[in-house]
Formats: structure tokens, C-alpha cells, sequence
């Protein structure tokens, strides 16, 4: 087994905090920004930032869905956590200053299996995600636009 990362950046139109802010608005702006992919989309506890606890499914393809448990943690001003109970993905929001916007990265991780099937996991997986999160994060610059 080894450790799969996925990352996807861009930068938005709008500062760290307000950005942050709407990456930790899970009952607004992240529902409104999720993609095709996501489904069963459910906040079961807080919806604003630390504390939160979301519930989603992840279609990365037609085949490979992961139903996701996530628990949000914020550890400073430009960090966003979230670790799924079911699984060792943990996904990390990074928001900086960019110019007159906001650099905004995704970064998720998780156990891999091992083998041929780790090997091929390894090398599409965090394409497909990355893909996914590309999109996320035009649909969060549009948010953030309005």
C-alpha cells in the first residue's frame, strides 16, 4: 500500500478570508459548488466550518464511488480540514494571497491499495480527482464572483 495524493489549485477573485469562509459554508456555497459527481450531499451537524460533520458520495468514475463521512476541522486562518470516518482520505484547503486574489489548493490523500490494482489507483486516480476539483473550483470562482 501506498499514499495517493491528489492536488488542484486556481486562483479566485476574492480574499483569503472571504474565500475560506465560503469553503466552510457547507449548507451554502459548498452545495452550490459541488459537481455532477457528488451525491447524497447531507449536513448532519453544525454547517459553518469547525465542527461541521458533511456527508456526501463521491463518484470519481461510474464504478468507483466512495460514500465519504467527512469531519471539518479549521487548525488556522488558512487551513480547512476534512478527514472521512470511513476511509483514510483527508482533504486539506489551503487558501494564500495571490496578487489581488486568493490562491486557493485541494489536496487530497489517502491509503492506497497495494499491487497492480494500487499501481493503477496510483497513476488515475488522482487525475480523475483532480479533474473534479478543476471544476469545483471554477464553480466556487463563479460563486465567489456574484
Amino acid at each position: 500500500m501506498g499514499q495517493v495524493t491528489a492536488t488542484a489549485e486556481k486562483t479566485v477573485g476574492a480574499s483569503p478570508q472571504r474565500v475560506l469562509d465560503a469553503i466552510g459554508d457547507y449548507e451554502g456555497v459548498r452545495a452550490r459548488t459541488l459537481t455532477g459527481h457528488f451525491s447524497e450531499y447531507e449536513v448532519r451537524k453544525g454547517g459553518k466550518g469547525d465542527g461541521t460533520v458533511v456527508h456526501w458520495k463521491l463518484a470519481a468514475t461510474s464504478r468507483r464511488v466512495r460514500d465519504c463521512l467527512m469531519s471539518v476541522s479549521v487548525p488556522d486562518e488558512n487551513t480547512l480540514i476534512e478527514r472521512d470516518a470511513n476511509s483514510s482520505l483527508v482533504t486539506t484547503w489551503t487558501v494564500s494571497p495571490a496578487g489581488e486574489g486568493t490562491c486557493v489548493r485541494i489536496t487530497t490523500t489517502w491509503s492506497g491499495a497495494g499491487g497492480v490494482k494500487g499501481f493503477f489507483e496510483r497513476t488515475f486516480a488522482p487525475r480523475g480527482l483532480e479533474r473534479i476539483y478543476d471544476e469545483q473550483l471554477a464553480k466556487l470562482d463563479s460563486e465567489l464572483a456574484r
